[in-house]
């Protein structure tokens, strides 16, 4: 990655909570534009009709103003399990900044947001959530619970997670989600949070252990975070340049244009690889780029927990 000045004193999001529930409530104003049309004021109290199912629990008057079928959900019934597992590794706190806000994020930033909007949401819906953060060591794992002490503790984390100086070391992604399936014992939602760089030679590790994940009927969604821009097109002006490998300090002194062509074919290949992999072994693969909003992240649960429950 190119090099660029260090930054100390990193500061987290001033108020993670205030801005996942902004992220959230933009979210929500907007489904009237989406399939989801007419969900969102009830949306954690009703599921999408399905043909074959009882029509006594029918929200007609919801029908009446949005054309859609809609059965009405009642608290025991909504509850679900959901996993976060984000990536803390070196490669995510690229690019490096001092600051965040929903407008300032580098890839374990977004994450972080992205994941405590999510939470938001399951908030609402009464459902559990649990979370593991891994980088060069496992940092962090708690099992899915609902009470507000529990979500306060994650939020907390999160930040956390976000202000880390990562140290410059390999980050066997494999061996961590191993270690995740093998605590998760009952059905849950899981989201994964990853850049997903390994040397080739992991590569295969790497997929296995996303297969692992698929244990005990979980329901797995990749969110594949990239800053699409620098690391996919490779989009730096031709001028002198020092890219450096955050996690093994190696580092190339360059001129951008003597390497993109074939930067940009291997990059390809190995996304090209990955979303082969994840539809091969049934997970749902989301390219999660930090430049983009989070209407991906947050359509994309919606979605999910409709197929869950």
């Amino acid at each position: 990655m190119d090099i660029e000045k260090q930054i100390n004193e990193i500061q987290g999001f001033k108020n993670l909570e205030l801005l996942a529930s902004q992220v959230v409530e933009g979210f929500i104003s907007g489904l009237h534009k989406s399939p989801f049309h007419g969900f969102s004021a009830e949306f954690a109290e009703h599921k999408v009709y399905n043909a074959g199912e009882s029509t006594k629990h029918i929200d007609w008057k919801l029908f009446a103003k949005t054309d859609k079928l809609f059965t009405k959900r009642y608290e025991e019934e909504t509850n679900l399990r959901c996993h976060l597992i984000l990536d803390n590794s070196g490669s995510m706190h690229y690019p490096k900044l001092k600051e965040y806000s929903i407008t300032s994020l580098n890839k374990i930033a977004f994450s972080a947001l992205a994941s405590a909007a999510i939470m938001n949401l399951l908030k609402r819906q009464r459902d559990a959530v649990g979370m593991s953060i891994y980088s060069s060591k496992y940092e962090f794992y708690a099992s899915e619970k609902g009470s507000e002490r529990h979500h306060h503790m994650l939020l907390h984390t999160l930040n956390e997670a976000v202000t880390q100086t990562t140290k410059s070391n390999l980050t066997e992604t494999y061996a961590y989600l191993h270690l995740i399936a093998e605590k998760m014992k009952r059905r849950s939602l899981v989201f994964v949070f990853s850049d997903m760089l390994q040397s080739s030679v992991e590569e295969q590790k790497l997929f296995e252990a996303l297969q692992h994940l698929k244990y005990n009927k979980h329901e797995v969604i990749l969110f594949h975070v990239i800053d699409k821009a620098k690391e996919q097109t490779f989009d730096f002006d031709n001028k002198p340049r020092r890219f450096m490998d955050v996690e093994t300090g190696d580092f190339l002194d360059v001129y951008p244009d003597t390497i993109k062509e074939n930067y940009q074919k291997a990059v390809t290949a190995y996304f090209s690889e990955l979303k082969l992999k994840c539809a091969q072994y049934r997970i749902k693969y989301v390219e999660a780029d930090i430049n983009q909003n989070f209407s991906k992240i947050l359509t994309t649960y919606l979605i999910e927990r409709q197929k869950f429950t």
